[in-house]
């Protein structure tokens, strides 16, 4: 453990790659001893960096940020190569390394770790994923559960933390959420909170990234809406509505997962909180994705009962717009631990960090919406240009 220790105090911030004099943290200006080039683009930034859930929303835009500063990445692949395809482009020729991988075989999990300084997780679903099975009987399919709540978000990050302690890992981030809670009614929320807790007593020197419910092109929260309304004849609103989210920009949390990259001696046994500038009810974020759309849904105010009745049935989709777990999940307010105010009068050394910590400034959410959910209009954004036709 003490090796561990002095390992995780190696590496410091390069001068060279990206400027750190935005952090209000202590400016480190020395290099890695291993570090080559003028920082960024065909650059070596002397750090490796091992990424599981890098095909997942969050995780291709952290993998864009590695790839734009010269980071050497081992990236966990565990479906078909086609899968990741799209990320090779990220990194400079020779910048990257996909290792195929199982939950369940922790040698493969090893195989992808190898010789990495920071092991990233990012591993996460809002549903648990099923497979059909044949029955004897009529309907002579059945459906079992593939990878549960607690595989994916306790079992899955804890067998990481044993590894990151047993390979001498410098540094893992773990990337949780803002509605980790015990308490919660959702499963997910819950077992986000168990897996928190897991991870820190095998490897106390772990980063927690707790992010907010996320908004960007592959969202499902705006792209949920507006996906019900063109398929469905309604958009439902549980209870109204009435509970609040605070939806942050993805790239924001990219780039503050790269940033603690950076740094990693600086952020060990931290968490950082991600959140973007105002918070919503879902009715408010109803009524701004229809204004972008223009669609024209019946909104329908259900209440939890009957949503938990629809969200049985729906759940069997792909990719399924309501669970029963996610009726849980917005019926409960869905905020970051404290007022921006709260956060920045913490003077102890166990502060929770935020982005503002890291020097990255959160981005609205009316400046990036409009750029992927004017595709749901009828006639596309060209359709009300005066003069086009």
């Amino acid at each position: 453990m003490l090796a561990t220790r002095q390992l995780a105090t190696r590496h410091v911030a390069a001068q060279g790659r990206r400027s750190l004099s935005t952090l209000q943290l202590p400016r480190i200006t020395e290099r890695r001893a291993t570090e080559a080039g003028p920082g960024g683009r065909a650059s070596d930034a002397g750090l490796k960096v091992a990424v599981f859930g890098a095909s997942g929303f969050l995780g291709r835009y952290v993998c864009s940020e590695l790839g734009t500063n010269g980071v050497l990445a081992y990236l966990a692949n565990r479906g078909d190569d086609f899968e990741m395809r799209h990320i090779k482009t990220m990194f400079d020729l020779g910048r990257s390394r996909f290792v195929f991988y199982s939950p369940r075989e922790k040698d493969s999990m090893r195989e992808v770790i190898a010789d990495a300084d920071i092991v990233v997780n990012m591993i996460g679903k809002y549903y648990e994923s099923k497979t059909p099975y044949q029955t004897k009987s009529f309907p002579y399919v059945g459906y079992k559960t593939n990878y549960s709540f607690e595989d994916a978000n306790v079992t899955i990050p804890q067998t990481l933390a044993e590894l990151c302690l047993e390979m001498q890992v410098d540094n893992f981030i773990h990337v949780s959420c803002a509605a980790a809670d015990p308490d919660s009614p959702s499963e997910w929320a819950r077992t986000k909170f168990e897996g928190e807790e897991a991870i820190k007593a095998i490897y106390p020197w772990a980063t927690i990234v707790r992010p907010t419910q996320l908004f960007g092109p592959e969202d499902k929260i705006l792209n949920n809406i507006a996906m019900m309304a063109a398929r469905y004849p309604f958009v439902p609103l549980i209870d109204g509505g009435h509970a609040l989210t605070q939806p942050v920009y993805v790239c924001n949390v990219a780039e503050t997962i790269a940033r603690i990259c950076d740094s990693p001696a600086e952020f060990e046994g931290k968490r950082v909180d991600c959140f973007g500038p105002n918070d919503y009810s879902h009715q408010e974020l109803v009524d701004f994705v229809m204004d972008i759309t223009g669609q024209e849904p019946r909104i329908w105010d259900v209440p939890k009962d009957l949503a938990l009745q629809m969200a049985n049935v729906m759940q069997y989709q792909r990719n399924p717009p309501l669970t029963p777990d996610l009726v849980q999940l917005q019926s409960r307010d869905y905020l970051p631990a404290m007022t921006a105010e709260e956060y920045a009068k913490q003077n102890s050394k166990d502060a929770i960090l935020t982005m503002a910590n890291l020097g990255v400034k959160q981005t609205p959410i009316e400046k990036i919406a409009f750029n992927y959910l004017h595709r749901y209009r009828a006639g596309g954004h060209f359709d009300q240009i005066t003069g086009y036709h």
